[in-house]
């Protein structure tokens, strides 16, 4: 049986998920259901993309994932499923899908057809549930919808390299839970236009000459701890999934601040790389 995982911006409040998750087992009680988040930023496909991007290959092959991210459906809102990377998702085609990878290529898109069917204004508990089920029991994508080529696609958030190679100008996509802001400025395309030279990045008012490893990297452990520089201090780092990420390290957002407060940077917001 299939993994289903669900992401969505519903929160935990409400009866939103549970409501999704029982309608799952009701068509299939052996189903396995995963959370991602449920704490994505409302109608943020992009936030949405990054997390998922970064979650979806650690599942096995196979696996279906759900997202219910600006899901209503509507003329300019069509519904798709995606199988991808030997993957199954079900959104929306309102450009997510394109955004989870850097090379799109889909092994089938379809356009959901099976509205006329189904009388609801809850697609991620109806549409999206009734899809994913029918994808674990063995059935194709045919029949459920007609077999498209063409889907909706984001422009826009691509860093830009200028200056004859000397200047990469990106933008944050994502703050995580410890307030770190994550940029769209990938540690390949770092180095491959830096090419090991000096360089400064600038967002806003902070400055960083030099980007680690991992966090602990920017603390000095020769010195005694009484003495030393640890919390709070600045970083950038090239972080697991290999963006360039601005952080404070060992951030508490709810106490001393982070990256996002203490810079003053959020979603969108500038980050330039200039090399010598």
């Amino acid at each position: 049986m299939s993994i289903i995982t669900l992401t969505t911006d519903f929160g935990t409040k409400d009866h939103f998920v549970s409501a999704v998750k029982g309608a799952i087992y009701s068509e299939l009680p052996e189903a396995n259901i995963v959370d991602i988040s449920h704490e994505i930023s409302p109608f943020h496909i992009t936030e949405a993309a990054y997390i998922i991007q970064n979650a979806y290959k650690s599942f096995p092959k196979g696996s279906i994932h759900i997202v219910g991210i600006d899901s209503e459906l509507n003329p300019e809102n069509k519904h798709i499923a995606v199988k991808l990377d030997d993957h199954y998702f079900i959104c929306a085609n309102n450009g997510l899908i394109c955004l989870i990878t850097s090379e799109f290529n889909p092994e089938k898109i379809v356009e959901i057809n099976i509205h006329d069917a189904i009388v609801s204004n809850f697609p991620v508990l109806d549409v999206f549930v009734t899809v994913a089920c029918h994808i674990a029991r063995g059935g194709t994508l045919e029949v459920i919808g007609k077999t498209i080529s063409d889907i909706k696609t984001i422009t826009g958030i691509t860093p830009i390299v200028n200056l004859g190679d000397k200047q990469i100008v990106g933008s944050i996509i994502y703050i995580d839970n410890y307030g770190n802001l994550i940029t769209n400025i990938t540690r390949k395309l770092f180095e491959e236009i830096g090419k090991g030279r000096k360089f400064k990045i600038t967002a806003r008012t902070a400055v960083f000459e030099n980007v680690y490893q991992r966090y602990s990297d920017a603390i000095n452990f020769d010195i005694e701890k009484s003495k030393r520089e640890e919390d709070g201090k600045k970083l950038a780092v090239f972080n697991s999934s290999g963006y360039l990420e601005l952080a404070i390290y060992k951030s508490n957002p709810k106490t001393v601040g982070g990256a996002s407060s203490l810079f003053g940077l959020h979603y969108r917001d500038t980050v330039s790389v200039s090399f010598e």
